[in-house]
Formats: structure tokens, C-alpha cells, sequence
């Protein structure tokens, strides 16, 4: 079975209609979950604890996509990262 890892952060955002962080020292990492739905719940508490700052958003990054399987190395390895 293929693991499936998701991280879960955010933090405010310069514009409300983009995705650049205004701080990124201050992004809040919530955490890398094992599973969709887990990453889901973790999504959805931070989001309701920041209702209140419109520029706040949180967003869940599929972890798996950034690793192929079939590849000798990952496009990220190939990056010398």
C-alpha cells in the first residue's frame, strides 16, 4: 500500500485573491498527516480558529505527488535539494 502524506499549513497573505505569505518565518506549520481525511480535520480546525483574519488561509500540499514512484529519483532530488 503507498503511503499518502499531507502537510497541512498557512498563515496570512499579502492579497485575498493570491497564495504569497506575507511573513513566511510566520507560516504556521499544523503538521504531515498519513491520510487525506486526518489532513482534512487538521485543515478545517485551523481554518475556524482564524475565521476572524480574512487574510489568513491554510492549505493542505499532497506530499505523495512530489514523489514518483517510478523514477530513479524525484524531481526535487534532481534539484540538488
Amino acid at each position: 500500500m503507498t503511503q499518502r502524506l499531507h502537510l497541512v499549513f498557512g498563515g496570512e497573505l499579502t492579497d485575498l485573491d493570491g497564495t504569497e505569505f506575507r511573513d513566511t518565518s510566520a507560516i504556521d506549520v499544523v503538521g504531515v498527516f498519513p491520510d487525506f481525511a486526518s489532513a482534512q480535520a487538521a485543515w478545517k480546525g485551523a481554518a475556524q480558529r482564524t475565521v476572524d483574519s480574512a487574510h489568513t488561509r491554510y492549505f493542505i500540499a499532497h506530499l505523495h505527488r512530489l514523489m514518483d514512484e517510478e523514477r530513479e529519483t524525484s524531481p526535487t532530488a534532481e534539484l540538488g535539494i
